[in-house]
């Protein structure tokens, strides 16, 4: 590449450093983030002109840039020309002046204003290791909203979004005016002020608070930011509940995101930048590094927590290399290393590629691939962690579905295909495979999206067991058929199976479900229904999100309609209550859950739909037919009528 004044030709801030961290030349933008004249940067080290928090990062991305000869990313904080300090997220690499022949590093600002989410990473990550919470001020709307940070610290302030007039009552009365002035400061940084705060479960907290002013990239938008610390000698344990909540939906939040901006990526620089400024987050690790496969070796990139000399080695590398990384690529099978020993028993002739320093006592490491075995290998992300680390069930299959979603984008990038490829792949891997058997029942799912335009919707069904031995079973429907109804599907349904698994109750589940879609602001609702059968007496509680009635065929042909009791769509409604009802599922009864695309259409309204689809139904029954049998005749039924929306089917039979 051309190290030229073309490179210092951006509108974003940009520069180009010796290989020893000293600026050559920049252009005017990066000299404003700087806040000082251009010819005052000049011959100064890079990182001494950042803020002292801000030198080690900044150190440590172009040294990634310049020995490991890779591209590297991190979010560096700028101290800016105003009463605000500038994030902006920092790309280096080496390039090579075509006049001179010098090797000089190009550090610029990438374009994140359609992911400012990434900015806040580093800020939320730093809040959480300190034991602090995060929240970002609106003065024009006078309101507090929670960023995350230390559970701990969030379980005090239950609601993520509030007005300041709700919060001010819980200050003491004499602190009040000192909450006031601190969310009114014009300066880029408050001081640190007490606060007494009344919390409802368990009395007074002594808190610490600080205003942040920040904007998020050149020429983005200026935001209020406050970290709050809990300075409270004692701390009586929070609820479990509350704490789980405040971490469930974080991680919920997180992990849509995550999926959302792989599914949007449209170049390989944007599907580096999103998995390097998240993955780490996502799953708590100190560092990440993406490996790609190019002609047969892998190309590595970091988001500069990796240690330099495992990037290094592992940049180059051949897909046959006796490593940790090839082996995954190679096999399509993660990798989970729980330090040296583990290492060392598993690759003895790859020992020194990459070296054991960084796996030694206080290291361990995840790999997983991007692809399965079998297909063309695309390549894998890498993360390091605190030694013996060993993700659970759950982080596994998280880490295996992104890790999928990642590599389909890849594909996707690559071959210059529609997006909407990618979509439907989200939406068939959103979509479960049901269990070959559930105890005491039998059930069927059948799922068609509709004919013409994009074939992806947000209908879908789930069925599991619960704790207890009672079975759950759902079947819903997210507005629209495009990649955002596919997105919030499977969030839904990823929330719906995490809080089952504590809730007993139906009505609960979508209590708690309403919440968190609600906190990651949907355009979009969905409805849906959910049971809770136990198979042993056939008792069944029922309740519905504004979703279509359930049918109830019986053996002798006839049919009944349900309407199970409930409240309104989820997304939309704060603070939501849901009812339930419970009733007994007979042997020669079969209940049959549909979408709303099963039973209107053109011509067709909500009540000769189910009409039509009860009486498809009971003669199943009444025929013998199975429940797949039975299923297949209801979809039949519906596509024959050139259905226009989505279509979903859950036929449910006691055995």
């Amino acid at each position: 590449m051309d190290a030229s004044d073309e490179l210092l030709r951006k509108h974003d801030p940009a520069a180009l450093l010796t290989l020893d961290g000293v600026i050559s030349d920049l252009n005017a933008a990066m000299a404003s983030v700087l806040d000082r004249p251009a010819e005052q940067c000049l011959g100064c080290r890079f990182g001494d002109l950042l803020p002292a928090s801000q030198r080690m990062s900044a150190e440590s991305l172009v040294g990634h840039a310049v020995r490991a000869k890779t591209v590297a990313m991190r979010v560096l904080d700028f101290p800016g020309p105003g009463r605000a300090s500038v994030a902006c997220l920092i790309e280096a690499r080496q390039v090579k002046d075509a006049a001179t022949g010098e090797h000089l590093v190009w550090v610029h600002s990438l374009d994140a204003r359609n992911d400012l989410t990434s900015l806040l990473i580093p800020f939320r990550m730093a809040t959480t290791a300190g034991d602090l919470g995060l929240w970002m001020y609106s003065s024009r709307e006078h309101s507090l909203e929670w960023l995350g940070g230390a559970p701990a610290v969030a379980d005090l302030f239950p609601d993520p979004t509030a007005p300041l007039s709700r919060v001010m009552p819980s200050v003491h009365p004499d602190d009040r005016g000192a909450l006031q002035q601190l969310v009114s400061s014009v300066s880029a940084r408050s001081p640190w002020t007490r606060l007494r705060y009344l919390t409802e479960h368990d009395g007074w907290h002594e808190l610490a608070a600080q205003t942040l002013r920040i904007q998020l990239g050149y020429g983005g938008p200026e935001r209020i930011f406050g970290v709050v610390r809990d300075d409270t000698k004692y701390e009586k344990r929070k609820k479990r509940a509350r704490a789980a909540l405040a971490a469930e939906r974080q991680r919920a939040k997180d992990t849509a995101d995550f999926s959302s901006a792989l599914i949007t990526a449209a170049t390989e620089q944007e599907l580096q930048q999103v998995v390097l400024t998240r993955l780490a987050a996502t799953f708590g690790a100190c560092g990440a590094l993406l490996a790609l496969v190019d002609n047969g070796r892998l190309r590595v990139s970091t988001d500069a927590g990796i240690a330099l000399w495992e990037v290094a080695t592992t940049h180059g590398l051949p897909l046959n290399h006796p490593s940790p990384i090839p082996e995954a690529i190679r096999t399509g099978k993660p990798q989970f290393i729980l330090g040296r020993e583990d290492y060392m028993s598993r690759w003895p002739h790859g020992a020194g590629f990459p070296r054991i320093g960084r796996l030694g006592c206080d290291y361990a490491g995840t790999i997983t691939p991007l692809s399965e075995a079998g297909n063309p290998p695309l390549g894998a992300w890498a993360m390091a962690y605190g030694n013996g680390y060993q993700p659970s069930l759950d982080e596994q299959t998280l880490m295996s579905t992104l890790a999928d979603l990642a590599g389909q984008a890849l594909k996707r990038i690559r071959s210059q295909q529609a997006r909407v490829e990618l979509a439907t792949a989200l939406q068939q891997t959103m979509l479960p495979t049901l269990p070959q058997h559930l105890p005491g029942l039998e059930v069927a799912a059948r799922y068609r999206p509709c004919h013409g335009g994009l074939d992806i919707g947000g209908d879908w069904y789930d069925a599991f067991v619960m704790p207890g031995g009672s079975i759950a079973l759902e079947i819903g429907d997210a507005q629209g058929h495009d990649v955002n109804a596919a997105a919030l599907m499977g969030q839904v349904r990823l929330f719906m199976r995490a809080i089952a698994d504590e809730e007993r109750n139906p009505a609960t589940v979508l209590t708690r479900t309403n919440e968190l879609v609600l906190t990651t602001a949907p355009a979009r609702f969905a409805s849906c229904s959910l049971l809770h059968i136990d198979p042993r007496n056939g008792q069944v509680t029922g309740a519905s999100a504004g979703h279509v009635p359930i049918l109830c065929a019986r053996r002798d042909g006839s049919h009944t309609v349900r309407q199970l009791p409930g409240g309104p769509v989820l997304g939309v409604v704060p603070d939501a209550d849901y009812r339930e009802e419970t009733f007994t599922l007979d042997k020669d009864i079969a209940l049959v859950l549909v979408t709303d695309g099963v039973v209107e259409g053109p011509g067709l309204t909500l009540e000769a739909g189910l009409e039509r689809v009860g009486t498809l139904a009971g003669a199943a029954i009444r025929d013998g037919l199975n429940a797949e049998e039975t299923a297949d005749r209801i979809l039949d039924s519906a596509v024959a009528v050139d259905h226009l929306d989505d279509v979903a089917v859950l036929v449910i039979r006691r055995t």
